[in-house]
């Protein structure tokens, strides 16, 4: 082979190369930003999950008030009953 071919496969093939290159680069880059907004998404739903827990257990707390209070008052009466039929009854 002489020089003058070896330039030209040298000049035909470094800048496809660099042309294959920079597209690996920028698909790779595309992955980066799109796994960092992944977890942007991901932190934003764990930190919206705690408020939203919260809400849910204030509406349950009402009706976990009145659960309790009611067990309790069957219990004192159960317990404050003399005889077994009293207790069946309470």
């Amino acid at each position: 082979m002489d020089p003058s071919s070896v330039l030209i496969i040298a000049a035909v093939a470094l800048p496809l190369w660099a042309i294959v290159l920079y597209n690996r680069l920028i698909t790779r880059k595309n992955m980066v930003s799109e796994g960092w907004s992944g977890i942007d998404v991901q932190l934003k739903r764990q930190a919206n999950l705690i408020p939203n827990l919260i809400e849910t257990v204030k509406g349950y707390m009402g009706h976990e008030r009145e659960t309790l209070e009611a067990v309790i008052a069957m219990r004192s009466r159960a317990q404050g009953a003399g005889n077994v039929e009293d207790r069946a009854k309470a």
